[in-house]
């Protein structure tokens, strides 16, 4: 047996032997480190011939191959050996609490949702809801919006291929001024509500996304006006973005379900790259911007819910859930809202046992 056979026959026995994980890190070290045994015969092949370089380069590589190996294995085996006896001693109890598991968040959608929930009914609101799938008459007709009007290319609507049993097209709603009607037609006036939800629309961006959230309000009565409206909004603002400061801007616009029609913009600043909302939009380092969009119920929508306008007179505003949650908590994109991303999440969510609300305190 030649002496490069001889250290390796050794050095596997040795380690093959070797008790615990220590052992094997010091034969590893005697063996194949710096100064070790095998490195030692590697550094010789630069001082011999090529023909002794041809005789003796392979015995001596694979010694170190068989050494490392031998290693390898050996480590392994300690560990499942380790590893084994550790899940042999331990109990674990089921019943108990994961104090230490990742905990959930409240997601800022669901977070806003229940801010504007408690600041509305802190003024008189309930909050309605209704199916996500509607039927064209509930989504566009009883709005004032018939199969040849205009106003429908300004939704990119999800249609289904069937019909109702009325022959009614189907759709995925594009907002949830459906729930307006409904409630009307289910519910003697007065009616104050907020119509929180998703709706969905053909639409992918930064701030646009298929699906998203939006919040309308209505409120029908006697003796209603665009001053009811204003002094709402402006409640509801100052509540949301805790600022007194907030000021509102109503600008004529057209939409045909309500007439007039009002969009309205808020006054904001711009600081370190965020929209600061707060102050007059016409003061110097300031700007308007348009945050939703609001006006008078039009009659035909009273008439086709079966009140009757001349006695019944309202107000309705929407605004997405999203945009208010970007601009109060600093978000920049909107898509992010539904990537699911956890350090998006850890980073924006809420804590589920200290969700903020109006008698709590907003910011608490």
């Amino acid at each position: 047996m030649s002496e490069t056979q001889a250290l390796q026959a050794k050095l596997v026995g040795d380690i093959e032997a070797a008790a615990d994980l220590d052992a094997i890190e010091a034969l590893r070290v005697a063996a194949l480190g710096k100064a070790g045994s095998v490195t030692g015969l590697l550094k010789t092949l630069g001082g011999m011939t090529p023909e002794e370089r041809q005789a003796e380069g392979p015995k001596i590589h694979a010694l170190r191959e068989a050494v490392t190996e031998a290693i390898a294995t050996r480590k392994a085996a300690l560990e499942g050996a380790a590893l084994d006896a550790k899940l042999a001693s331990e109990r674990l109890d089921m019943t108990l609490p994961a104090t230490d598991a990742p905990r959930g968040s409240v997601h800022p959608v669901s977070q806003v949702m229940d801010e504007l929930a408690e600041i509305f009914a802190d003024m008189g609101f309930a909050v309605a809801t209704g199916p996500e799938i509607e039927d064209d008459w509930h989504n566009f007709t009883a709005l004032n919006i018939p199969e040849t009007h205009p106003a429908r290319a300004m939704h990119d609507t999800f249609y289904f291929p069937d019909t109702d049993a009325d022959g009614r097209a189907m759709l995925l709603r594009t907002h949830t001024s459906p729930v307006q009607i409904r409630t009307m037609m289910s519910q003697e006036p007065p009616i104050r509500i907020i119509a929180p939800g998703r709706v969905y629309r053909s639409d992918s961006d930064a701030t646009h996304t298929p699906m998203f959230h939006q919040v309308e309000g209505l409120v029908i009565d006697r003796g209603i006006h665009m001053g009811h409206l204003k002094w709402t909004l402006e409640t509801f603002l100052k509540a949301y973005f805790e600022r007194d400061d907030i000021v509102l801007r109503l600008r004529p616009s057209y939409f045909p379900f309500t007439e007039p029609s009002a969009e309205v913009d808020v006054g904001y600043k711009q600081e370190k790259g965020r929209r600061i909302v707060g102050g007059n939009g016409d003061d110097e380092g300031h700007a308007w911007m348009e945050l939703l969009g609001s006006g008078m119920v039009n009659r035909r929508v009273i008439a086709n819910c079966g009140l009757d306008p001349d006695v019944w007179q309202g107000f309705a505003f929407g605004v997405g859930v999203d945009r208010l949650a970007m601009l109060k908590y600093g978000m920049d994109d909107l898509r992010a809202f539904f990537d699911g991303d956890l350090r998006w999440l850890s980073h924006y969510g809420f804590n589920a046992l200290s969700v903020p609300t109006l008698s709590g305190g907003i910011s608490a």
